[in-house]
């Protein structure tokens, strides 16, 4: 995902007398891209262009990157074929011809594509901002497909590309504090499993997350359901309803949308469906939820009542968790509330919430509301990608003997504490790496390690102070480079600061908290108050 990469490389190639484009992606969101260098000399101008179908370079429009060596000017370009005088015009107010923009800055004239338009000029192409780039190509591709639309009359003309970080600008613009890490997280955990449970602080934005996303990435209200969990949820009736026994050939909807909700994402496979069960922990979720932990696994249908005599509730009598829905589930961690049992911790990612002294500095400086309603279906139109992603199963794995070996190595500490984790949590921390190097691949491997060990095998670590005191210990030497400095840090010594290179440092802090539980309580678990 994203093309900052592409188009470094292509910056850095363009000072060479190499010409060869093959190396370069022929296909980015959806277009069909190409890349010149020129033919059998270098050319004055290099350029890569993003072409819909039925637009070529010889007669069409295009976004396209120019780069004019003499000026070292890249310019990101409404581009106008100059050959053959297009059929079609760009949809854009005032419009700048590059032209017109040398003539205006004095730096001569244009070697080629004059007649083309200005989007945005970067004067120092060596030095370019990835997050300014990826949205400035966003914003033109999204301009290019409203142009196309508009023209042909259709909806579909070029499907757009799930970005991840349009999501991350626009909540920032809606006042909404949570860290570009955990968004990654939270969003390639739902890709490559769709149960995620966000667990931390109250009032840390868990609930507000889940609702800005969902209603981000959802073109209507009907695709999400928020849903309340009662302290007296006993069995699944809350969530899918019963056959009413005292008239035969009825069925009781419940009342919270959740089964309505699951046969809509039954009947509109391409759209993204969200069920939000806020404060999960309420009751045993092993009770009122069983029924969807096991379809998650098997895939077996659930069974809502025998076949009825009547047909007028127009209720199947089974359902399949249909693959474009996702449960988020949000977590309190007090007196009122119940821990999660290893089977629910097994089949989830768990995301946990903190807040630091900076962020907030930074909402007490300028405390705003959020604003959720700006956000509603902004990325409604990525909504088909985001699917496709979900249930593609050829992923691509880098890194993969680090993170291995790192598994191995955590898997061989947990062991002795019975919490060592299975091949299903394995396939799946693999599973979410390939999901990050997709949406964000200047993530190291590191990073992805990191998060894989908080979301997948520290949840699952609780026991008492002879149990877990050497494995935390242990565990915690993996981390660091410098592990003889681990004793100073769990007996609060010494910060993390001052541990010097540390490998996995979400990690390691849990781990710290976790350890200092211990020693205070004489018991310890994943989940604090």
């Amino acid at each position: 995902m994203g093309y900052f990469e592409e188009l470094v490389r292509f910056l850095a190639q363009s000072g060479t007398g190499d010409l060869k484009t093959a190396h370069f992606k022929d296909e980015y969101a959806g277009l069909k891209v190409k890349v010149s260098f020129g033919k059998g000399n270098p050319a004055r101008v290099t350029w890569i262009s993003f072409l819909a179908g039925g637009q070529q370079i010889s007669n069409g429009i295009y976004p396209f990157y120019l780069y004019y060596k003499k000026q070292n000017i890249l310019i990101l370009a409404y581009g106008v074929s100059e050959t053959i005088s297009p059929e079609i015009s760009w949809k854009i107010t005032y419009p700048e011809k590059i032209g017109a923009y040398f003539k205006q800055h004095n730096i001569g004239k244009p070697a080629r594509y004059g007649d083309s338009f200005v989007f945005k000029v970067y004067k120092d192409p060596q030095n370019l901002s990835r997050i300014e780039v990826e949205k400035d190509l966003r914003d033109i591709l999204k301009i290019y497909r409203q142009t196309l639309n508009q023209t042909s009359g259709r909806d579909d003309v070029t499907a757009p590309e799930f970005i991840y970080t349009d999501f991350q600008d626009k909540i920032a613009a809606c006042n909404l504090h949570i860290s570009a890490q955990i968004t990654l997280r939270f969003i390639a955990s739902l890709l490559s499993k769709p149960f995620v449970i966000l667990t931390g602080l109250s009032g840390s934005g868990k609930t507000k997350l889940a609702q800005a996303f969902s209603g981000w990435i959802c073109g209507g209200r009907d695709q999400i359901c928020v849903v309340a969990v009662g302290a007296d949820w006993t069995n699944r009736e809350p969530l899918l309803g019963y056959p009413n026994a005292l008239e035969p050939g009825k069925y009781v909807r419940p009342e919270s949308g959740v089964l309505d909700l699951i046969l809509r994402a039954m009947n509109n496979p391409d759209k993204p469906y969200f069920l939000i069960l806020d404060e999960m922990n309420l009751s045993h979720v092993e009770r009122y939820f069983a029924d969807f932990l096991s379809a998650m696994e098997s895939g077996e249908e659930i069974l809502l009542h025998p076949e009825l005599s009547g047909t007028e509730d127009n209720i199947p009598s089974r359902i399949s968790l249909p693959k474009n829905l996702f449960i988020i589930g949000t977590v309190n961690i007090d007196e009122t509330t119940y821990m999660f049992s290893p089977k629910v911790l097994d089949r989830a990612n768990v995301i946990e919430f903190r807040i630091t002294l900076p962020e907030m500095e930074g909402f007490l400086e300028f405390e705003a509301a959020p604003d959720l309603e700006n956000l509603h279906a902004g990325g409604a139109e990525m909504g088909a990608h985001f699917i496709h992603i979900s249930r593609d199963k050829n992923f691509k794995l880098k890194h993969k003997e680090q993170i291995t070996a790192v598994l191995l190595s955590f898997f061989k500490e947990l062991q002795p504490a019975g919490a060592e984790f299975g091949y299903r949590s394995a396939s799946e921390i693999l599973k979410f790496a390939s999901m990050v190097n997709r949406i964000e691949p200047s993530w190291t491997a590191h990073e992805i390690i990191d998060a894989a060990l908080m979301q997948k095998l520290l949840p699952k670590v609780y026991g008492s102070r002879r149990k877990l005191e050497p494995v935390l210990r242990a565990i915690a030497r993996h981390c660091v480079k410098n592990s003889e400095k681990i004793d100073d840090y769990f007996n609060s010594k010494k910060e993390l600061s001052e541990l010097g290179p540390i490998y996995f440092p979400v990690t390691l802090e849990k781990l710290g908290r976790m350890y200092r539980g211990l020693i205070d309580n004489g018991f310890t678990s994943y989940a604090e108050a």
